[in-house]
């Protein structure tokens, strides 16, 4: 591949004019690369669709060859949004060398996308490789990861300095690398894939509504022999949580536990996703001594734990998706997405 193609996929729900700065940075990016910003409006019903075709009309990004703006009949989440826009392809029906999915929230600085794909064009069995990511004042947001575990998951409940020390191996966000390093997963807010990945192990699993569907692809796709990257020179600013809310949480949302059950019970089986319920339980149930003793802040969403024991209680009497009906219980297979 002498100058690789790549499709930049923007997933908006109901941020508009965000989607329209995202886009905006990207088309700069991408004006010296071949390929193509595909903008897919993800079921908004908020008029979306419309205030971003006026604002690429008038911008002459319609007309530009490199703009692409699609309509998703219905909003799936981010997975099955990103598999619409995967399945799209380029506008002449071809399949790009590469695909950048890229937040509705996230700007790109200048040469971020480039990075990403003479990394992947260089390091021929690295399948993903993700930006460094901070806010808007510069702040790290950690992106690179180890996989959950039921260690990680008691760690990251626990959050108290000697269990995080005997656990530091298991801690699921690594501190900030500085350096180019293999890990097990990275965010999805900036991140380019192979396409030789997606036409070996498919796309997005669409049971996955919000949550753990890039901990889900990079393990799959490390289980085909693909490796997962993070490169902090490629640089990306990320608002963070526009459009789902996160920082705003009143209660922790069902899809929320959907998405994190069915990625243990998937990927480890029913008794070890049980068992890393228990974990995030009694770390949970540490912290909430600790925050007494000490008078610490409250850091988590309101009734976290008793959400977290109703939601598994439930899991536990009935089994699979408590919150959608007729999951589609395995990822979008290659042949789908041609």
């Amino acid at each position: 591949m002498t100058n690789p193609s790549i499709l930049t996929i923007i997933l908006n729900y109901r941020t508009a004019e965000m989607t329209v700065r995202a886009a905006e940075a990207a088309l700069r990016e991408m004006a010296d690369l071949p390929g193509e910003v595909l903008v897919i409006d993800n079921g908004s019903g908020d008029g979306s669709y419309d205030v971003i075709h006026k604002e690429a009309k008038a911008r002459g990004w319609v007309d530009s060859g490199q703009f692409r703006l699609l309509q998703s009949p219905r909003n799936g989440g981010f997975g099955a949004g990103m598999n619409f826009g995967i399945k799209a392809g380029l506008s002449d029906g071809t399949a790009p060398d590469f695909y950048y999915l890229l937040n509705s929230d996230a700007f790109v600085e200048p040469d971020a996308i480039r990075l990403l794909r003479d990394f992947l064009q260089t390091n021929t069995k690295a399948g993903m490789v993700g930006s460094y990511v901070c806010g808007v004042d510069d702040t790290p947001h950690a992106t690179a990861f180890r996989f959950p575990s039921i260690a990680g998951e008691f760690e990251g409940a626990a959050r108290t300095g000697v269990i995080s020390r005997l656990l530091r191996k298991s801690i699921v966000a690594l501190e900030i690398p500085t350096n180019e390093i293999q890990v097990d997963w990275t965010a999805g807010a900036s991140l380019m894939i192979r396409r030789q990945l997606i036409e070996d192990i498919g796309g997005f699993d669409e049971t996955f509504f919000l949550y753990y569907e890039e901990t889900d692809l990079c393990r799959r796709a490390a289980a085909a022999g693909w490796r997962t990257h993070y490169l902090p020179s490629s640089k990306v600013r990320h608002v963070g949580s526009a459009s789902t809310g996160m920082k705003e949480w009143a209660r922790a949302p069902s899809y929320w536990f959907d998405s994190r059950q069915h990625y243990f019970a998937k990927n480890h089986g029913g008794l070890y996703a049980a068992t890393a319920t228990l974990a995030l339980v009694a770390g949970g149930l540490i912290w909430r001594l600790r925050r007494l003793v000490q008078n610490k802040p409250r850091t988590d969403p309101p009734h976290f734990l008793r959400d977290l024991i109703n939601y598994s209680l439930r899991a536990l009497i009935k089994p699979g998706r408590q919150s959608r009906p007729d999951p589609k219980l395995t990822a979008v297979p290659p042949e789908e997405l041609k």
